[in-house]
Order: structure tokens, then C-alpha cells, then sequence
């Protein structure tokens, strides 16, 4: 069943523009609560969002949405995204919605949906609900007697406090490490910090002061460079950084030199694997992690499964395959034995756990393997993608003869915006280099080229 108004990571648009607008989350809600409203009981939605000022536009619309349909909805305000997966469990809700855009600027938005699981919706799921959207939902609204209610749950970022703590080693503290944590002004601008110093460590908070308009903004997981300069000037241990929902994590070590997710997964599958606890024997990442992390987890007797971009596939395969490790080279790290979707948090903590653990820095910690040259350019095309073309295709042929045996090469089009992504990695930084340039041109070429007319 084809989707269009889902995409990767659930729906997500400038707000209060099409599709992302008010009349749009209700008639979502609506149509979400037809999929999800089985059996006779008392049904349950748990709704949070992040900081954005349109989260209190939506808010209400879901809101209203899933109440006209008979469900209740329990409001947990800004908290993380995962927190919402935890509480849906935790309450034992039929689903859970997180209104947030993660790492976008605060003009967007968007609606993440998750089942009674914790787990974000399939493919199938979504395209059924994106069905009733486009069919007539108010025809099952509910009688008067018969609407949901709505009520505010107010320790629900204390719950999920405590979730994550219970996730650190028990006997083990925090004590004796200054840390720098970059909140991007986002869900967990408040519960960061708390954990960390309820652990015992020295915090230093930064992008902590959400203004509805300056979330993600030069601060957060995707702009490093605030906290970077935040460790070194504060002599800092280490720097964590967060994105807008604070489902991705970024670390910088005491240098201030960055550290991503594939480094991060490495360091807790090795940990995992000599204490006996990696299930599976291998780790769950995208296609567009570093060729060093695969190289790294072989020597060590380590699979490397690859999926398509995105944590949700990651999660649909460590699922399937029982696996407990996986993520993004972008940092969204998920970790199957405390939950169900990436959670920056709980991956930072893994991270200082071995760093007290070991008494090591964390540049030795995180310092795994040598990534080799990897390089991601963007060319955009306007009309049909150019990939069926046999100019580019005879160039992606000739750029993958030419890094046959020494390095890997991706190219795929933008599941959200009409781009043609070019990635290439491999030993010889400048022949990764030429190849990327190389096909670009060609591509970028081809986009712009008029169109053939055709044959008669």
C-alpha cells in the first residue's frame, strides 16, 4: 500500500503548512485511534512533544482527534522521545505520539507514532492509518456519552528519570567527572542534567533555555561545536550532546574531538561481548556506517548486519533477529535491553560506565578504530530522480570498478527532500574524493539535461 504522507521517521513538515497543520494531526488522531481502538476496554494514548512553539498546536489537535474517537489521552509534555516508548509501555497504553521534528529547526514539526509495544509503527501500519486518513474518519465518531477524557501526567518526567538511571551499572557512580551536556534546547532540556547529577557527576548544562523558537539552533547533536568548545574551555571530561528529542547523541572527548555513533557502538558491543552479553553476535547499523566500524567489530569476531537509513528499520531487524545492539552512524544508538528506540541518554551512560569502569579518559574509551576517509555530497534534481539513466548509470558502474577491493560505495535517493545522496568511503582519501566529484558532476549533469522527447 503506497504512503505519502508518511516518511522515514513518521510525518514531519514545516508547521502549519500541508500536511503539517492542525486539521491534518486531527484527522491522524482519528484515524490512528480507527486502527488502534481493539477490544471493549478503556482505551489509552500517551502524547508528548519537544519545545517547538507549533507542538502547542498539534497538541491539542491529536488530542481532540483521539478523544472524539472515545480514546483517553494522557498528556506528558516536553520529554524525550523515548520516554513517550517507555510510558506507553509503562501505562500500559494502545499507542504513543511524540510530537516532534528531532533534529530539525524549530519551524518544522512532526508526528512520531508508536504501538502498545513501545515500538514505532511498520511500513504497513502506517500506510493503513495514512488509508483512513484519506477516507472519511468522522464517519466513526464516537456518541457524547462515550467521548475520552484527557488529564496531565505530572511526574512523567520523574518516571522516566529513574527508568534510565536503572540502566546505569547498580554500585556505580559519576563521582569525579565534569560534564558538558548540550540539551539543543529541546525534550530533555530538564531531565539531562537531573540524571547525570543525581548520578553524582559535576554538570555543566548548555542550550538548556527553550524559547519555543531555539530548539537545535547552533547547538545539539547535529551542531557539536558549542559543546566542543565548552569542554575545553571549562576542562571538562567530556562532552554530550543531544538533539531535539533526544533520541541521538553526539560525544566529544576531553580533547573536544567528536566522537559518533559508530564509535559509540563499538565501544558497547565490545563491552557487551566480553561480558557475555551480546545477543546475536553481531551489530545492527545502516548503510551509511564507516567501513573502519565493520573492520573493527570483524577483528573481534563481531557481525556487522546493515540495513536501510533509518533507526526504525534498525530496530525492525535487531527485532527479527533477535539482536541487541544497533544505531546510526548519526547517533541515534539503540539498545535493546533497556529499550525500544534510540535513547542518547541511556547510550551516554554506557559510555561514562566505561569510563569509571576502566579509570581510562574518555579519548582512550571511545577511541575503537580508525575511521577511513568517508565523504557524503547532495545533489538535487528537480522532477524524476536521474538514477535510471544510463549515463548515470554507467557512471555509478565505472566509480564502483574504480573502488573495487578498497573502499564501498552508496547512492541513493532522499526519502524527505528530492536529493540524489552520494556516499563513498575507502583507504585512498583522494580517490574517495575523485569518485564522489566525478559522479556528482555526472548526476548533477543528468538532472538538469531537458527532458528526452519521446520516441513516436
Amino acid at each position: 500500500m503506497p504512503r505519502s504522507l508518511f516518511g522515514t521517521d513518521g510525518i514531519r513538515g514545516t508547521a502549519n503548512v500541508p500536511p503539517m497543520t492542525a486539521e491534518t494531526a486531527l484527522k491522524v488522531a482519528m484515524a490512528a485511534a480507527m486502527e488502534f481502538r481493539r477490544g471493549d476496554h478503556r482505551h489509552l494514548v500517551v502524547i508528548g512533544k519537544d519545545t517547538r512553539l507549533s507542538g502547542y498546536m498539534l497538541e491539542p489537535a491529536l488530542t481532540a482527534g483521539f478523544i472524539s474517537m472515545g480514546l483517553d489521552v494522557t498528556l506528558v509534555g516536553p520529554v524525550p522521545t523515548p520516554a513517550v516508548a517507555f510510558l506507553t509501555r509503562s501505562l500500559r497504553a494502545d499507542m504513543g505520539v511524540m510530537i516532534s521534528a528531532s533534529h530539525n529547526p524549530y519551524e518544522d514539526n512532526g508526528i512520531k507514532l508508536f504501538g502498545p509495544d513501545g515500538y514505532k509503527l511498520s511500513d504497513e501500519v502506517e500506510a493503513a492509518i495514512e488509508a483512513r486518513v484519506n477516507g472519511s474518519p468522522a464517519e466513526n465518531l464516537v456518541p457524547a456519552a462515550q467521548l475520552g477524557r484527557a488529564r496531565r501526567l505530572d511526574d512523567a518526567a520523574g518516571r522516566y528519570i529513574e527508568a534510565v538511571k536503572a540502566t546505569f551499572p547498580r554500585g556505580l557512580r559519576l563521582e569525579g567527572l565534569r560534564i558538558v551536556v548540550d540539551c539543543a534546547n529541546g525534550a530533555a532540556y530538564k531531565v539531562a542534567p537531573t540524571v547525570l547529577w543525581e548520578l553524582g557527576a559535576e554538570v555543566i548544562p548548555v542550550a538548556v533555555a527553550p524559547d519555543g523558537f531555539n530548539i537545535n539552533r547552533e547547538c545539539g547533536a547535529t551542531h557539536p561545536r558549542r559543546m566542543q568548545e565548552e569542554v575545553v574551555a571549562k576542562r571538562a571530561d567530556i562532552g554530550l550532546a543531544l538533539d531535539g528529542d533526544a533520541d541521538r547523541l553526539i560525544v566529544c572527548d576531553e580533547r573536544g574531538r567528536n566522537i559518533d555513533g559508530d564509535q559509540i557502538m563499538a565501544l558497547i558491543a565490545r563491552r557487551l561481548q566480553e561480558a557475555g552479553a551480546l545477543k546475536g553476535g553481531a551489530v545492527v547499523a545502516t548503510v551509511m556506517s564507516n567501513l573502519g566500524l565493520e573492520r573493527y567489530l570483524t577483528r573481534h569476531g563481531i557481525g556487522l548486519v546493515r540495513t536501510p537509513v533509518g533507526d526504525r528499520y534498525v530496530v525492525e531487524r535487531m527485532r527479527a533477529e533477535g539482536y541487541n545492539v544497533g544505531g546510526e552512524q548519526s547517533g541515534h544508538i539503540v539498545l535493546g535491553d533497556h529499550g525500544t528506540t534510540g535513547d542518547g541518554l541511556v547510550a551516554a551512560l554506557q559510555v561514562l560506565a566505561a569510563m569509571q569502569e576502566t579509570g581510562e579518559p574518555a579519548s582512550a574509551v571511545t577511541a575503537r578504530f580508525e575511521a577511513v576517509p568517508q565523504i557524503l555530497h547532495n545533489v538535487r534534481y528537480a522532477g524524476r530522480p536521474p538514477l535510471d539513466l544510463p549515463v548515470v548509470k554507467d557512471a555509478i558502474g565505472a566509480a564502483e570498478a574504480r573502488l573495487a577491493g578498497t573502499g564501498r560505495l552508496l547512492i541513493r535517493k532522499s526519502g524527505t527532500e528530492p536529493l540524489i545522496r552520494v556516499m563513498a568511503e575507502g583507504d585512498d582519501a583522494d580517490l574517495v574524493a575523485a569518485v564522489v566529484a566525478d559522479l556528482c558532476g555526472v548526476i548533477a549533469s543528468a538532472a538538469s539535461a531537458p527532458a528526452t522527447a519521446p520516441g513516436p
